[in-house]
């Protein structure tokens, strides 16, 4: 039986209280393990912020108990460890195994691409606020203060918001992976077959094929 040290991360101090956020990592987390006939020795559960520079206290813990145990630390996503590359990489060179319940056939080079693209990802959302907000203040527009839409509409824009994040996110890293895959002098078709191996998806939920990356990669260049 194998044996895995969880670590949980919510990105604010109301949803660490109110477990919103966290039920949902701990559920991927349990059913993984179960998955794997696998046994969660302990968790570890950090509130703060995905930018959050202060010392992570929590993670130092779960990465000890893991190496003490000969434990894999296992995560339900990747952007809930960290969104920092130097970070990531601290914790690959301690030597301990760990995975991504959301990509678990993920290697260090993956890894590596997807820490990178979830820290540019933070900085580019915190721009683009900052941005959208300073044009609606010229604009003389209140902020704050939604009443004036429906709460079906508040729903329909909540949603379009996260599947358009959603698709972008995924879009983009496809294309970061085929890039570093192509470069590194995989043809189309192994970078099809490891793309599949990850579970990505075509915009259409289909397989990737090699004609499906080479327009991929020719859109990226």
């Amino acid at each position: 039986m194998k044996n895995y040290i969880a670590y949980y991360r919510v990105s604010r101090k109301e949803q660490g209280l109110s477990g919103l956020g966290l039920a949902a990592q701990k559920s991927a987390v349990e059913k993984y393990v179960k998955s794997q006939d696998g046994a969660v020795l302990e968790d570890f559960t950090e509130v703060e912020t995905g930018t959050n520079k202060r010392e992570r206290v929590e993670i130092k813990k779960a990465i000890q108990l893991a190496k003490d145990k000969k434990a894999v630390l296992v995560i339900a996503k990747l952007d809930r460890l960290a969104r920092n590359v130097s970070f990531v990489s601290n914790l690959m060179d301690s030597g301990i195994e760990f995975l991504a319940v959301d990509m678990p056939s993920a290697n260090n080079f993956t890894i590596h691409i997807f820490s990178a693209l979830a820290e540019q990802e933070a900085k580019l959302i915190s721009s683009r606020t900052k941005q959208s907000l300073a044009e609606l203040k010229k604009k003389g527009i209140k902020l704050g203060n939604p009443s004036n839409l429906t709460q079906e509409a508040r729903c329909k824009g909540i949603e379009t918001i996260k599947k358009n994040a959603l698709n972008n996110d995924r879009n983009r890293q496809a294309k970061s992976i085929v890039q570093s895959c192509k470069e590194k002098g995989m043809t189309f078709r192994q970078i099809a077959e490891y793309l599949n191996e990850l579970n990505f998806k075509t915009r259409y939920g289909k397989q990737f094929l090699s004609t499906t990356v080479h327009r991929l990669y020719k859109s990226s260049i």
